[in-house]
Formats: C-alpha cells, structure tokens, sequence
C-alpha cells in the first residue's frame, strides 16, 4: 500500500522539478529577455497600428540572445564567487550549451541583418553592438586593471537604457521610415528610456554586493539602496507623464499598469529575494508592458 501511495508524490515531485528545469533554461539562457525585446520593439509598431514583420522580430530576438550569453559566459563572470547565486551556478553548469546558443544566435541574427537590407544603417546599429558588447568587455587601463564600460562610475543603466530604448523604438521608427528627431518618437524614446533605466536600478540592486567587491561604483553602492529606489520611482513617473497625444482615458489607464506594477518590484526589490524575482518578474513585466499596448490597440 506504501508503495502505491508514494507513486503519485513521487510523480509530482518528478514533474516540478522538471518544470524547474525548464522554467530555468528559459530564464538563466536569457530567453525570457530576448523575448522581452522583441515585445517593446513589437509595441512600438503596434503605436503606428502596425504589426512587427517576423524576419525583423526574429533578428531582434537573436541579437539579444547572442549579446546576454555572450556575456554570461565571461571568464569574468566566473571569478565573482563570493556571490554565487542559483542563477549564477546555472550558467556556470551550462557555460559551454550558453557559448553554443551565443553562436547560433549570431549566425540568425547575421544572416537576417543581410537578408532585410539594413546594411545602409551599419553605422547606426553599429554603435548599439558596440556599447553591447564593450559594456563588458575591456576598453581602457585605469590604475593597472582594465575596465569595461559598465565599470566608470554611474554608467551602466544609462547604457542599458539607451540601448534598449534605441533598438526598441528608434528601429521600429527607421524600418517605418519616420525620422528619429520627429516629435512623438522622441516621446516615445523618452519613455521607452525612462521605463527601462527604473528596471536597470532593479538589477542594479540585485548586484549590490557583487558590484561594490568588483569595485563597480553604482547608484545603489554609491547613495544606497533606499536612493536608487527613489530614483527609479522617479524615472517611472517621468515615464508616465510622457504621454502621446490621441490616448483616450481608458487606454491610458491600462498602459499606467506596466507602470505600476513596475513601481512594485522597484519598491520590493532587495538583493536577497529569489533569483526568480528578477529573472522573471523583472524581466517578464517588459512582456506585460507589450500586453498592455497590444490591448489597447
């Protein structure tokens, strides 16, 4: 009888923990955010009541694929054992399936940037891979140790939101054929970057103690946990406020929730929560945002 009554908690037990395993491939391999940069980059067209074409949402799915794993697999990365969190241990059990996934992402990605024609933006996109990637690679020797950009002081969520705000916004607008410097694309940049930046205060948070034993001075390590929070609730009411014209009441209640809803994991985040808190709740509201507009329109 024991033996029949352990079969259903043991297949239980067997199903969660390959869930986990799944809902972990999919959130420590970086899927879920590039996923996240296809949504946004997907919203904004859906503002010009257009849908994304899917040669251009598949480029923008493996260029963020290939730029978040070629980062995770960093030698850097690994010598930062002080802090080995879940997630962290994930990735360095998986380094060599991540480097993997880095390439074949890249190869999609070249392939779809060729095939769609936007070699006459090179430049322009040009400069977005390389903040990307010299984010974390080494760029300049200061006091005998080389440093990456997201080492200078304060620097880093600006680089995050910038770019993200540019691939997901300003791509939307070129492949459209509206200028950069119109108007309702820099509102739209302006709030795409303030909602971004509050997120990026976020991760900021989750690294806290990671950051301040690299020595990489950031706003939480600089002013403290309490000031970074303020600042991204601030960047969040900056996003709000920024608001295109022709919105009716109702819609622009339900693109306020993303916003609130961000407001809250700003305002719960703390570097002891579960690796899940920011993996998924972090990242997946950037998908709820999408959600939000996809309604709307």
């Amino acid at each position: 009888m024991r033996e029949v009554s352990d079969k259903p908690a043991a297949a239980v037990s067997s199903f969660t923990t390959g869930l986990r395993r799944w809902v972990d491939a999919v959130l420590y391999s970086s899927t879920l955010v590039a996923v996240a940069a296809t949504c946004l980059t997907w919203a904004t067209f859906l503002f010009w009541r257009v849908h994304i074409p899917g040669r251009l949402a598949g480029l923008i799915f493996a260029a963020t694929l290939f730029l978040y794993n070629i980062d995770s697999v960093l030698p850097y990365k690994f010598r930062q054992q002080a802090v080995l969190s879940g997630r962290k241990l994930w990735m360095m059990q998986h380094r060599r399936e991540l480097f993997a996934l880095a390439l074949v992402a890249l190869a999609v990605a070249t392939l779809l940037f060729w095939l769609d024609g936007w070699r006459h933006l090179m430049l322009f996109l040009g400069h977005l891979a390389a903040i990307s990637l010299l984010y974390s690679f080494p760029v300049a020797k200061i006091h005998g140790r080389w440093r990456a950009l997201r080492d200078f002081p304060l620097l880093k969520v600006f680089l995050i939101a910038y770019v993200w705000a540019a691939i997901t916004v300003w791509v939307p607008a070129l492949y459209l054929g509206k200028a950069l410097t119109a108007p309702v694309v820099l509102l739209l940049f302006g709030r795409r970057f303030f909602f971004i930046l509050a997120l990026a205060f976020v991760f900021d948070i989750r690294d806290y103690t990671k950051d301040r034993l690299s020595g990489t001075r950031t706003f939480p390590g600089i002013f403290g946990v309490k000031a970074a929070k303020a600042l991204a609730l601030l960047c969040l009411l900056v996003s709000a406020l920024l608001i295109p014209a022709g919105i009716t009441p109702v819609h622009l209640l339900v693109l306020t929730i993303p916003i609130v809803l961000t407001g809250l994991i700003v305002w719960f985040a703390d570097e002891t929560r579960p690796d899940y808190y920011f993996a998924l709740l972090a990242d997946g509201v950037m998908v709820v945002q999408f959600l939000a507009v996809y309604w709307v329109v």
